[in-house]
């Protein structure tokens, strides 16, 4: 229903940002020659001979190197750089693309159907997204939102790059809101709160992490005040304490360490290496049932293909059954791995394996263990809510969803509360997860 229905597009938006993009890439690289004389500045080649004429030698022209190097050279060759960096991020970024996809995708109505791939993500049961690809959208900072995207409407170029220091960031920020509601309707967006971390501390038992949940009070604080032992408050007492608690929940759910947390960010943040493994050993302690559960599951699996009985931690079933190790969720929907099997792993520890689809889309044998099952168990159990919530919500128009989210194109008179409220409609199935939906208004897609 989700993708014959489709979700309409702002044509003219569309048709003016594909235009604008052309525009502005053409204006940066004319800027980029003539300050440079080259044929081509955007070669890689040509500019390194050009900076190595300038007495400028480099072995590298990435983002990184490039942002070190302004620091330190005169002012004629920053803004050559700067310039480089302005194309380099145009051409990086997927704005057009997206765009250029919708103008693709539209039909003659102004809706692009077809954009939800139905169990699309193997290990979890996830939607997938296709065509536009909705699930990858970038953010919106944007405070003058609705006036960027007017002045874009009216392919006002001029004024956008007087305004905003990069036309092609500004680009990237007005994509979500290309999607528009049909005349008369607007859009209901409501979307869980931290489903992901509520469905794990219901399904480990973490009590304290439970009653944080149902007393509405802020998990990274909370997090924060029982790694460190204090009072956290978001803007008051020991409140950078809050962001080493937040990277902390968002990195170390699932068996994460220091590696974790530095692909999360840490360091850029400006969190001290030598405090990171700290971070992780505090986590744990302040969690041990999460720690307790994922080697609880860990057993249960490897029991189950050692000896081929079924297994149960909570409301999990672990059972093999033609070479198939099955997870049966609380839902009653089952998790497949195939063929699993227990060998020694580059560190000589006992691990589970089974046969799937890698990061190359090759079919071959992949390692599994505890807390990456307990990862995907909590997120296809956070799947199965959201598809009771669309059940919940059929009567209203969903025309996308986006993770753990849900776009309604509905009649103005519609109640935002008793959406939020059917929303966060628990099953029957998890009975003590406390969930819980905010949602928003708007007349054009955007992330509030």
């Amino acid at each position: 229903m989700i993708n014959d229905r489709g979700i309409r597009i702002d044509r003219e938006l569309v048709k003016e940002a594909i235009r604008i993009d052309a525009i502005t890439k053409a204006d940066l690289t004319e800027k980029l020659k003539r300050l440079t004389g080259l044929d081509n500045p955007n070669s890689v080649v040509q500019l390194k001979q050009y900076l190595a004429d300038h007495g400028i030698e480099v072995d590298s022209l990435g983002k990184k190197e490039a942002v070190e190097l302004i620091k330190t050279v005169p002012d004629d060759i920053k803004e050559v750089l700067s310039l480089r960096l302005q194309i380099a991020l145009q051409i990086a970024k997927s704005s057009v693309k997206k765009y250029q996809a919708m103008e693709t995708t539209v039909g003659n109505d102004d809706r692009c159907r077809g954009l939800f791939q139905f169990y699309g993500a193997s290990r979890t049961g996830r939607w997938a997204g296709r065509l536009i690809q909705l699930q990858n959208l970038p953010q919106n900072h944007l405070e003058d939102l609705e006036q960027a995207r007017e002045l874009v409407r009216q392919g006002d170029y001029e004024m956008l790059n007087l305004l905003y220091p990069s036309v092609p960031g500004m680009l990237s920020e007005l994509i979500r809101t290309a999607f528009v509601p049909k005349p008369g309707y607007k859009f209901i967006v409501s979307d869980f709160s931290a489903v992901e971390a509520r469905a794990l501390s219901y399904l480990a038992g973490e009590q304290w992490r439970i009653d944080v949940f149902h007393n509405g009070r802020d998990i990274y604080c909370e997090s924060a005040a029982r790694m460190f032992h204090c009072v956290v408050e978001k803007h008051g007492q020991n409140s950078h304490l809050r962001q080493r608690g937040k990277i902390a929940e968002l990195a170390l759910g699932y068996g994460g360490s220091v590696g974790a947390l530095t692909a999360m960010g840490a360091v850029a943040m400006g969190i001290p290496e030598d405090e990171l493994k700290p971070i992780v050993d505090m986590w744990r302690k302040a969690n041990p049932n999460i720690v307790r559960y994922w080697w609880d599951v860990d057993t249960a699996a490897k029991t189950t293909i050692r000896k081929q009985i079924p297994q149960s931690v909570g409301n999990v079933l672990f059972e093999t059954r033609s070479g198939m190790l099955f997870v049966t969720l609380p839902s009653g929907r089952r998790l497949a791995y195939v063929k699993p099997r227990l060998e020694e792993n580059q560190y000589g520890s006992e691990s589970i394996t089974y046969m799937g689809t890698d990061q190359q889309k090759r079919w071959s044998r992949i390692e599994t263990y505890g807390p990456k099952l307990v990862e995907n168990i909590t997120q296809a159990i956070c799947r199965d809510i959201l598809a009771y919530a669309m059940k919940s919500l059929r009567e209203y128009r969903i025309v996308a969803h986006v993770h753990d989210e849900v776009i309604l194109e509905v009649p103005m008179e519609t109640s935002l509360d008793s959406v939020c409220e059917l929303m966060g409609k628990t099953p029957p199935w998890v009975p003590g997860l406390e969930l819980r939906a905010d949602g928003y208004e708007c007349m054009f897609y955007q992330k509030q």
